[in-house]
């Protein structure tokens, strides 16, 4: 029997061996912020961040209130804001666009503040991935920016598709991209090098 006949590396306690660190370069292809009344987000040339987030972005602050995505406080608890930052992809943009029949999905109608190119399934990354921008801005990840039926209606909005209101949360599953939070003030500008700095993983078994 050889190696890749044995299935998965194992660790002392049998639980499968980690996933190692690695980085990633990546491009910032657009910056948007939102600072408008409604749900969408507008492009800018460059974001200034501080330790509250995204500086005049609706969803700034140390502190946001609990809603739906944490159902185990009370509605309108605060709680640690770690979703001051939204990261989307391009392709996965694309692939949402092609499961609701449309022609394109813009980052900013879903609200989205950074366009990240050239990391693939973005949305997959873990808990913990670091973000290091030029100048020294860092942002953390904190997971996964769960489809909901606010964003399908912005679309449906945009592209007169009703059905996009309903269909956006079933379909954008695995691709909706992420949230974060800024570990380092700075300033990032579109175009921008980066590199993903991704931690090594390990699936916890009881």
């Amino acid at each position: 029997m050889n190696a890749a006949d044995e299935g998965p590396a194992r660790d002392l306690f049998g639980a499968p061996a980690a996933i190692p660190a690695r980085r990633l370069g990546a491009r910032l292809a657009r910056t948007l912020i939102a600072d408008g009344p409604g749900f969408a987000t507008r492009e800018v040339a460059e974001l200034a961040l501080t330790l509250e987030g995204i500086a005049g972005d609706r969803h700034a602050g140390f502190a946001r209130a609990a809603d739906s995505r944490v159902p185990w406080y009370p509605r309108g608890t605060p709680i640690r804001n770690a979703r001051q930052v939204s990261l989307v992809a391009p392709d996965e943009l694309a692939e949402i666009a092609r499961r609701l029949g449309l022609a394109e999905l813009r980052p900013e109608w879903i609200g989205a503040n950074l366009l990240i190119e050239g990391v693939p399934r973005l949305t997959g990354l873990p808990p913990g991935t670091r973000l290091h921008f030029p100048g020294g801005a860092a942002l953390v990840v904190e997971g996964e920016n769960a489809p909901c039926r606010h964003a399908g209606a912005a679309i449906a909005a945009q592209t007169g598709q009703g059905g996009a209101e309903l269909g956006f949360a079933q379909r954008a599953k695995g691709l909706r991209g992420l949230v974060a939070w800024v570990e380092r003030a700075g300033t990032l500008a579109t175009g921008a090098a980066l590199e993903v700095r991704v931690p090594e993983q390990r699936i916890w078994t009881p």
